[in-house]
């Protein structure tokens, strides 16, 4: 679904990312781990646009690389950014509206707003209450809610259980799991190895804007070198 071959990316003179490879496939949980600075938040930009990636990103067999962000992500990519991008002055509803395509009706794709009130009976408590009051919890969930509401093949979710309680972890889990059980393909930025290895499929670690490793979290368990040079602080 996904194939990114030898992508580069700058910031000004900052040469971030140096030659990434990955691939993604269809229903595919796949995890970016990897210290803070290596370049996976800059891996997720590139691939969505905000950040001009040099080399290539083929999406659904087209090339996209160089394409703006809305155009990335009306060919089926949704991206949950680390902050929490809701809009704090519009009601729990009305941030789930705003996650539909241009033209899209609600329940029309894989997803509708009473399977995330269902899921999260929390955001259905608070669907007229301006999202500013949500707790960052209840604000993440949002944030991947409105996401899947237009319906996305591929979803990159960075982050997304940084400052979250054990339960909200948890269930942040289960909707990942069943992202991938409606065939959605999904790339984790995930600074928790004990979740990114009980829920992904394969996993991608990076070093210093490259992959330096590749494989199964079973393969990871057992590359003790690995662990240490590159993800234990």
């Amino acid at each position: 679904m996904l194939n990114v071959s030898d992508m580069h990316a700058f910031y000004g003179k900052s040469h971030i990312l140096q030659g990434v490879n990955l691939q993604i496939g269809q229903g595919e949980i796949v995890a970016l781990l990897g210290r803070n600075g290596v370049g996976r938040s800059t891996t997720c930009k590139a691939i969505m646009g905000e950040v001009t990636p040099h080399g290539s990103v083929e999406f659904k067999g087209a090339e996209i690389a160089g394409k703006p962000a809305y155009e990335v992500a009306n060919l089926g990519i949704g991206y949950v950014p680390e902050n929490r991008d809701i809009f704090p002055g519009l009601t729990t509803r009305q941030n789930l509206i705003l996650g539909l395509k241009p033209g899209q009706k609600d329940g029309a794709g894989r997803w509708s707003m009473n399977d995330m009130f269902e899921m999260f009976s929390n955001l259905k408590e608070r669907a007229d209450v301006e999202a500013s009051v949500l707790s960052g919890g209840e604000q993440q969930m949002l944030t991947m809610c409105r996401t899947l509401m237009g319906d996305p093949d591929l979803v990159m979710i960075d982050e997304p259980t940084e400052g979250l309680s054990p339960q909200m972890v948890q269930r942040v889990a289960s909707l990942l799991k069943e992202i991938a059980n409606r065939g959605i393909a999904t790339l984790l930025v995930e600074q928790k190895l004990a979740i990114a290895m009980d829920i992904a499929d394969r996993v991608y670690v990076m070093g210093h804007g490259q992959v330096v490793f590749e494989g199964t979290p079973a393969d990871l368990k057992t590359n003790e070198d690995i662990r240490k040079e590159w993800l234990e602080v």
